[in-house]
């Protein structure tokens, strides 16, 4: 497939399952930072505000990689420490619930991170 050009055909390119959680992490950010530009970055769903990097996620066969920059996830070790990590990412399993009300308080951390620079 080629690289997706919009967060729409990102969406489309995946199992019906998989869009609906994918489009549930999409409104979620959107809703907790309404202002932020949406775009496709390194192949996947980027948000920005004022010009600066907030948090990317991406559809996987069984998880929902979520990245928020490495401030982001050190911010909530805690309520993440029950999920696999990288440096600077997360891994959602699309067999449990997604943890909406935490990509809200991370999405909401970033902004006022990026709204203080």
């Amino acid at each position: 497939m080629d690289k997706p050009k919009s967060t729409d055909e990102y969406i489309s390119s995946f199992p019906a399952a998989t869009q609906i959680i994918l489009q549930e992490v999409r409104k979620t950010i959107k809703s907790a930072a309404p202002e932020v530009n949406e775009s496709i970055s390194y192949g996947m769903p980027a948000y920005k505000l004022n010009g600066k990097a907030l948090v990317n996620f991406a559809g996987y066969k069984n998880h929902i990689g979520f990245y928020a920059t490495p401030t982001g996830h050190a911010e909530f070790t805690e309520e993440l420490a029950k999920y696999k990590q990288g440096k600077g990412s997360v891994q959602f399993p699309i067999n449990e619930p997604m943890p909406l009300d935490l990509i809200t308080k991370i999405v909401k951390f970033r902004v006022s991170e990026v709204l203080k620079k």
